[in-house]
């Protein structure tokens, strides 16, 4: 029980210094949650009488190793060639076609042409803002934003037919 407790009195410690790695609340959640199970399946490993902080401090950041290299490990095709070359080929490209560019305007022009209280929750939700969230910003009830969203999608989707495949 000693032990628990004294693994749940360093939460904080391991909250700030899980953020200084992630730089994303729920991603520090995630590695801290990952964190006190791996302590606490290790148990025996720790030894009494030294300093629980570092031991589980480099849990913490040799599990954020291992996730990063997962990940990245994850993005990487292999290259069927004679050579076997691994390739690490990011799945987002600057480079857009002159197609994609005009759909884009086109897509934004549509966006912009909407009532400013259903393109305010609709453009928030796109840039990444959860619905309580929006909901907090513009002062409305979560079921408000979620129908507004939902709406206004459907609207733009009828609206910008020409550019559904």
């Amino acid at each position: 029980m000693e032990f628990n407790n004294r693994l749940i009195s360093l939460h904080d410690h391991l909250f700030y210094f899980a953020y200084t790695l992630t730089n994303d609340k729920e991603e520090a959640k995630d590695l801290i949650q990952d964190t006190y199970l791996k302590a606490l399946t290790h148990r025996d490993k720790f030894e009494d009488q030294t300093n629980l902080k570092a031991w589980t401090f480099t849990i913490m950041k040799n599990t954020f190793i291992n996730n990063y290299r997962r990940n990245k490990k994850a993005n990487t095709i292999v290259d069927n060639s004679e050579d076997l070359y691994y390739l690490n080929i990011p799945k987002k490209s600057d480079f857009g076609s002159p197609e994609s560019e005009i759909s884009t305007k086109e897509i934004k022009a549509g966006i912009s042409r909407l009532e400013k209280d259903q393109r305010m929750p609709f453009e928030m939700h796109a840039a990444g803002y959860k619905y309580k969230e929006i909901a907090e910003n513009l002062n409305l009830s979560i079921g408000t934003v979620k129908s507004r969203i939902f709406f206004t999608r459907k609207k733009l989707m009828e609206s910008l037919k020409e550019f559904q495949s």
